[in-house]
């Protein structure tokens, strides 16, 4: 059983180094966990992973927390997923005061134009990465596409897609036969105790609610919906939540949630911070720097507590869960929607990183369309210039992004 201090040490450098998304996140700790360390074994760290790819929320930060578990229970549970967001939440906070200081300006607005060129590459790279996983027969394919239709065409919701999604892969699939017993370990936690858990997380609602925060409430009221409906990773939360925070609620303008995924590419840490630069750009336009930083911090609240919630509950539990074939049949079906999600966030991205005017297709559907003379051959450039750095010479994504911001840079001063 390692100590605190060498868990704090090791997983803190995890949490520093964690740039490129899940993929790249998961090899890091699959080196330091098992390769260096061997706190875990290969059959462990494999379990463990698709047990968390079976919860809602970022996958590579839920194996941290499961890793400082099963290390050193609750507290070391705590100290790992704190170490893995904390980092990037700094930075992702640093980043969102700059933005709002600087972000109209013309230098920053050619710097971003070549981070959002590369994040066209880096989805597009998501997407191809899935799509060998997810499309292993016709089913999976005709739920992808259905999926990409409903949210592109008609801007069906999120949740209802993934829920639907998930039913037919639990019906269509055979139940177990037996189960296992539980693994030994830690014990699982009581009723009571996940009851408290829940508690701790939910409080800020009612507190905003009697305070007649009305705009923090909203704020904390959406991001526990989205924490809940998280499955599929970053990419499938974000189409959801660029069509509500653009769409519905017209927090942000579709330019703003652009640089938002932008500059959340830039940091380490799971992607979905980029929910705390969006919280906290909207407080600061709705009230100053108090209102941001207060949305900053209830936005962190109500997105990653309930990771620790997930984990310290059904982590006892992961051998019995994985061993039901209709839980694996519905993540199945998820992984195939999730797709026709990133799909659909890939074209709306793309759509406006390369067109400076968009317009809405005419009723009963609500697609977005390109307005074609306002193609943007800057960024149809530096999209190239991603790509061949990304996908032809395999440069790594904090490079890339250096690169190519540098690249817009030029062009803006052109």
């Amino acid at each position: 059983m390692p100590s605190f201090s060498l868990l704090f040490r090791d997983f803190g450098r995890i949490g520093v180094l964690s740039f490129g998304g899940p993929a790249a996140q998961i090899a890091l700790m699959h080196r330091v966990l098992v390769e260096e360390r061997a706190w875990l074994t290969e059959k462990q760290f494999l379990s463990a992973l698709s047990f968390c790819m079976l919860l809602p929320g970022p996958e590579a930060m839920q194996l941290a927390t499961y890793a400082g578990w099963r290390l050193r229970g609750t507290a070391g549970g705590l100290l790992a997923g704190a170490l893995f967001v904390l980092p990037g939440a700094l930075v992702i906070a640093a980043l969102a005061a700059l933005y709002a200081l600087y972000g109209t300006r013309p230098e920053t607005e050619a710097l971003m134009l070549g981070v959002k060129a590369t994040v066209v590459i880096i989805v597009l790279q998501a997407l191809l990465r899935l799509r060998r996983k997810a499309l292993n027969g016709r089913a999976a394919a005709v739920i992808a596409a259905l999926s990409f239709a409903a949210l592109y065409l008609f801007q069906a919701p999120f949740p209802l897609v993934i829920a639907a999604a998930g039913l037919w892969g639990w019906l269509s699939s055979r139940d177990a036969v037996t189960e296992p017993a539980m693994p030994t370990g830690h014990a699982a936690p009581t009723l009571p105790r996940i009851a408290l858990w829940a508690g701790l997380w939910l409080i800020p609602l009612p507190l905003l609610w009697l305070a007649g925060e009305t705009l923090l409430f909203d704020l904390g009221l959406f991001f526990a919906k989205l924490a809940v409906v998280s499955f599929g990773g970053a990419y499938a939360v974000l189409a959801w939540m660029a069509q509500e925070v653009v769409q519905i609620r017209g927090w942000l303008t579709p330019e703003q949630m652009v640089d938002a995924l932008g500059l959340a590419e830039t940091t380490p840490g799971p992607l979905i911070l980029v929910t705390q630069f969006t919280g906290q750009l909207i407080g600061h336009e709705a009230g100053g720097w108090g209102m941001a930083l207060a949305a900053s911090a209830l936005t962190l609240w109500m997105t990653f507590l309930p990771c620790f919630l997930w984990i310290f509950a059904f982590a006892p539990h992961l051998e019995r869960l994985l061993a039901r074939p209709r839980l694996q049949g519905a993540l199945t079906a998820i992984t195939a929607a999730v797709l026709g999600v990133i799909a659909n966030l890939s074209l709306w991205f793309a759509l406006h990183v390369f067109f400076a005017e968009t317009a809405v297709a005419p009723s009963p559907l609500t697609a977005t369309l390109p307005v074609l003379p306002s193609l943007r051959p800057e960024a149809v450039a530096l999209t190239a210039l991603a790509a061949l750095l990304l996908l032809g010479l395999k440069r790594s994504v904090p490079l890339t992004l250096v690169l190519t911001a540098l690249a817009g840079w030029g062009l803006g001063a052109l």
